[in-house]
């Protein structure tokens, strides 16, 4: 009887890729979709039999058939991409030449000072918390909830923002005013800790490899999260019982609550907070370079989108009116 083990499917090389390159596990979890997508659609073949022709015409049917936006266009050709340069190791000689999706200019929804005030004042408990430092850090949703402990600077009034978007750190402010708040919710979430690690839980998923190397690191009181899951869970790929992060959705749903609840007309959500955290310190008059670097852009052009949004008219400019 061989005891070689089976040679691994696609998709699982896809996932090992993904790992290794410490890819985010959504981004992973999306690429693999666009992957499978795209076998079916040409009919269950093997993507090392196809090329660049097959892969401008997955595109153009998704432009065309599914009327699918341009940014969830450009997510599918990045996976792709991935797929033959990282996992096939046969690079597409691609100048995509397929009927590309149009992209709109949007404007981000900003609120106002006097909005933000007044969804806060509907919110209560950690929820508001976590809406607080939204706005008052220009932290993603997804940034907020990985928080770790060791990562916020109560001396420096600083918290750093490790493997952001395009796995880069970044350091924002602590607002003054959530300092008391925080250390007093920290204090809760130490006792929940203490009384995990007594019931000889206590553990916390660490990224990458970082379990490895520091056994003991999961358990430290510097590695939980700041927002951790009101449950423990079951780790589905070492079967450690562990106490992950809150979810996005809850604080999403809360947000939409509290602006129903205040009245506020706009479509508002947790991404809300950062466009107003951005445009609010432009109009404060804060250096586009140095909202740029709390936000954590490549390229201030990106910025620059907030400064049509400003409180000023469209381009700054004053009405004849006034």
């Amino acid at each position: 009887m061989s005891t070689e083990p089976r040679p691994k499917k696609l998709l699982e090389q896809v996932d090992d890729a993904i790992r290794l390159m410490h890819y985010a596990p959504r981004t992973g979890e999306t690429y693999v979709h666009w992957i499978r997508r795209f076998i079916i659609f040409h009919g269950k073949r093997h993507p090392k039999d196809m090329g660049a022709a097959e892969v401008q015409a997955f595109l153009t049917y998704l432009a065309i058939d599914q009327n699918v936006s341009a940014s969830t266009q450009n997510q599918a050709l990045s996976a792709l991409l991935f797929l033959y340069r990282h996992v096939l190791n046969q690079p597409l000689d691609l100048k995509v030449e397929a009927v590309r999706a149009r992209k709109p200019e949007h404007l981000p929804t900003v609120l106002s000072k006097d909005e933000v005030r007044c969804i806060l004042d509907k919110m209560s408990g950690v929820q508001k918390l976590m809406t607080q430092l939204l706005y008052g850090t220009g932290m993603r949703v997804s940034e907020c909830v990985q928080l770790r402990v060791k990562d916020i600077d109560f001396d420096r009034r600083e918290i750093l923002v490790r493997d952001a978007k395009g796995m880069k750190d970044r350091v924002t402010m602590l607002p003054e005013s959530l300092v008391i708040p925080l250390r007093e919710h920290l204090a809760h979430v130490k006792l929940i800790h203490e009384r995990d690690l007594a019931r000889g839980y206590g553990s916390a998923p660490l990224p990458f490899a970082l379990a490895r190397k520091y056994p003991n690191a999961e358990r430290e009181w510097g590695w939980q999260y700041v927002f951790p899951s009101a449950r423990l869970a079951k780790d589905p790929e070492t079967g450690v019982v562990q106490r992950w992060h809150t979810s996005e959705s809850t604080v999403q749903k809360a947000i939409r609550q509290a602006a129903q609840a205040a009245g506020i007309a706009k479509p508002v959500g947790p991404h809300t907070f950062r466009h107003s955290f951005a445009t609010h310190l432009l109009e404060n008059g804060y250096d586009i370079r140095t909202v740029q670097e709390l936000l954590g852009h490549k390229d201030v052009k990106t910025t620059m989108i907030y400064t049509h949004v400003l409180n000023r008219g469209p381009k700054a400019v004053r009405s004849p009116l006034d």
